[in-house]
């Protein structure tokens, strides 16, 4: 409770900062010359299409049971059943002698190689569709119009959101840092505690040690647990129906409810997933690619 009571305090004391900042005539000068919303290149498309919602769900949820077979694995202590991988199979390095390890952990990798599957796709779209450039920041004021945001937010009164057209600047870093920062470093961490990773490189083992990528994998996924929850405060506060239709709909104008709809699907297919993940179903597709035993 005391620690609750301190980040409340803080809470409190920030917002009160920011107001008063704003009250000062140069920083509401600043707010009215950065507004938050960094200039787009010309050209830029608006909205979001149908590829996008699709790839917006499959991310929610592979990402979802990631997180959850990822802390199962750091707080397993005796695993349900063990896999060993087919030699030099789908899930082993060629040349690797294949080890047992734990059926959570086969899961995991196996979500991890369709996110990660997921992602180059969402990428390689992004590129191809121009859709880039709303999360690629090239004003050179973007860290002007992302410090203007935060001010905003921390007052209480927000920037001006239509996330049809444009991201404000914090939503813009936000965006790459997670797609090209976090999300190779999720991989790359991941791959190094893999069996895929090829263990009789002994020059490679040495440059990339296990321990670091211990040390920064599981940082990483509290990362995107803090982006995921500031994600859904700021899609519910600020105009729920709007938003929802934007990404599972594709329509920009709309209010109805369809896209909570779409949603609550989503929502209720992953639900299952989570209670299907179990070794009685899981273990019949492992056993596809490798031994399961005890």
């Amino acid at each position: 409770m005391p620690a609750v009571a301190g980040v409340v305090v803080l809470a409190l004391l920030a917002v009160l900062a920011a107001r008063w900042l704003r009250s000062l005539d140069p920083v509401a000068d600043f707010i009215a010359t950065y507004d938050g919303h960094p200039v787009l290149p010309e050209g830029t498309p608006e909205g979001m299409p149908w590829w996008m919602g699709w790839q917006h769900f499959l991310n929610m949820f592979l990402m979802v049971l990631i997180i959850r077979t990822g802390l199962q694995i750091r707080h397993e202590t005796r695993p349900p059943a063990n896999f060993t991988p087919t030699k030099d199979g789908l899930f082993s390095a060629r040349g690797n002698t294949p080890k047992k390890f734990s059926l959570t952990i086969w899961m995991h990798q196996a979500l991890d190689a369709l996110w990660l599957l997921n992602g180059v796709i969402f990428v390689v779209l992004l590129i191809v569709t121009g859709h880039w450039a709303r999360i690629v920041p090239t004003d050179p004021h973007v860290f002007q119009h992302a410090l203007s945001a935060g001010i905003q937010y921390l007052s209480l009164d927000w920037p001006t959101e239509n996330g049809w057209v444009h991201y404000n600047a914090l939503q813009m870093l936000s965006y790459a840092l997670v797609v090209f920062v976090a999300a190779p470093l999720a991989a790359l961490t991941g791959w190094r505690m893999s069996s895929w990773f090829p263990t009789e490189a002994k020059g490679l083992n040495k440059a990339f040690p296990m321990e670091v990528a211990r040390k920064v994998h599981f940082p990483v996924m509290v990362f995107f647990v803090a982006f995921i929850v500031v994600h859904v405060f700021l899609v519910a506060f600020t105009g729920l129906l709007t938003n929802l239709n934007h990404m599972y709909t594709s329509r920009g104008g709309a209010t109805d409810a369809w896209g909570l709809v779409v949603f609550l699907v989503s929502v209720a297919v992953t639900a299952a997933a989570w209670f299907f993940l179990k070794p009685a179903f899981t273990a019949p597709v492992a056993s596809r690619f490798g031994t399961v035993g005890r």
